[in-house]
């Protein structure tokens, strides 16, 4: 019987002397008990890295970049669209994003290469081609640009159409087969791009005759670009690195918080581990937890968000209604116990993000944490989690945001005193 164990792998770059003295007490008891050797994928260094997810380094560059270097932001996760049988960046994509990366210089770039219609993903040999083309010419025009999203949660029709044919699963084994023809060509380019995947939405209902949202659920859909590669005979890798949307179910629901059936949220980091590692086991694809020959892949968490309630004063900022049940004000009281239950609302978004990102950090094979967004929407039925306000004024969650980045860049979180307890990585050991 294969012995398993997902305390083996520690981040790239970091030695046990580097890590806190909570991540440290924590890993250093999983790998006694699993009984197993070190090895280290790639990870941010230093500490993890934190990013925003906003479109607004596309629209306002220089405002963008000098908030979220005020953060102490790495770097920004944005997207780029492509359309059928395009191969190459347009002349419009180049004028928005030529001033942008001038802008960002020196800050870590993630760009999510997806569509804006569902029903055109790229299905065929010849339009998979066409897509990773396409994404090398953004490579090729932007050389500091090396991390790439391949698609946006594919497991969801509003991204990927169709998510089943009848109620046969389709939506997997098209993915994967766009994963393969990216990995060769885009690796053929630049051996060293560090291309991220799934990308998958934290839920899905698995029904292809559902009402709205036909989707799968990220552990179904996994499993099912698993089946696809096995099945393919492939004996190269199909991506890097894994992304996931670690969202939860509401703004005030705690980040540790574990969720029954399907869904992986943030607290559910164990289900997304394991539906990688049953998914790709014995091949030649690398998951967190288990390198292949000197390849081993991460996790990077490229949405989170906790959308706030708006200050009286900036309510003229914004139109449209609420959507969205159980918001957070930017700042309140603090948890008065040292363990909150998990079914608790949480009090503020400031203390959501610190909560999300110690949690992250803690989690073995996580590199990364994005929130969405930087700056809010101003329209209501979008997304008000940003560190600023609609207009790009600071919010009151903003000094304590800084400290966290500042936090776990420093390798400053103390693993043993989560308020969701330590992560029990022993228990996982068989």
């Amino acid at each position: 019987m294969r012995e398993r164990c997902h305390a083996e792998t520690l981040h790239a770059g970091a030695t046990l002397d580097r890590l806190g003295p909570g991540r440290k007490l924590v890993l250093l008891i999983a790998t006694a008990a699993c009984a197993v050797v070190v090895v280290a994928p790639a990870r941010a260094d230093p500490g993890m890295l934190f990013g925003f997810d906003d479109v607004w380094l596309l629209q306002n560059p220089t405002k963008a970049v000098t908030t979220a270097k005020l953060l102490g932001a790495d770097g920004f996760r944005v997207p780029i669209y492509w359309q059928p049988g395009q191969t190459r960046l347009s002349a419009a994509q180049t004028r928005v994003w030529d001033p942008a990366m001038a802008a960002a210089l020196g800050m870590r770039i993630v760009v999510v290469a997806t569509g804006l219609k569902p029903r055109l993903t790229p299905k065929t040999s010849a339009a998979r081609t066409a897509y990773c083309t396409f994404v090398r010419s953004l490579l090729a025009r932007y050389p500091t640009i090396n991390d790439v999203v391949i698609w946006n949660e594919p497991n969801k029709s509003a991204n990927w159409q169709p998510q089943f044919a009848g109620r046969t699963s389709v939506a997997p084994a098209a993915y994967e087969a766009l994963l393969a023809r990216c990995y060769d060509l885009l690796h053929a380019y630049r051996p060293n791009v560090n291309l991220l995947a799934p990308a998958t939405s934290p839920n899905g209902n698995d029904d292809p005759r559902a009402v709205s949202n036909i989707s799968h659920s990220p552990a179904t859909f996994i499993a099912g670009i698993g089946r696809a590669y096995r099945n393919s005979g492939r004996r190269r890798p199909i991506f890097d690195n894994v992304a996931h949307h670690n969202y939860g179910v509401t703004p005030s629901e705690r980040p540790w918080r574990e969720h029954p059936g399907s869904m992986i949220a943030e607290g559910d980091w164990l289900k997304l581990v394991e539906a990688l590692d049953q998914a790709f086991a014995g091949t030649a694809q690398p998951v967190p937890g288990r390198c292949v020959k000197d390849a081993c892949a991460s996790i990077w968490y490229l949405e989170a968000g906790y959308q706030t309630t708006i200050a009286r004063a900036k309510r003229r900022l914004y139109t449209a209604s609420e959507n969205v049940p159980r918001l957070v004000p930017p700042v309140g009281r603090s948890d008065t116990a040292a363990h909150p239950d998990a079914n608790s609302p949480a009090p503020s978004q400031a203390t959501q993000i610190s909560d999300g990102a110690r949690l992250a950090f803690c989690q073995p094979y996580v590199v990364a944490f994005f929130n969405y967004l930087l700056r809010d929407d101003a329209d209501l039925r979008g997304w008000q989690s940003g560190a600023v306000w609609a207009d790009g004024t600071p919010k009151p969650s903003f000094r304590s945001i800084a400290a966290t980045i500042a936090e776990v860049h420093a390798d400053r979180v103390n693993c043993a005193r989560l308020k969701g307890g330590p992560i029990a990585l022993a228990t996982v050991s068989p």
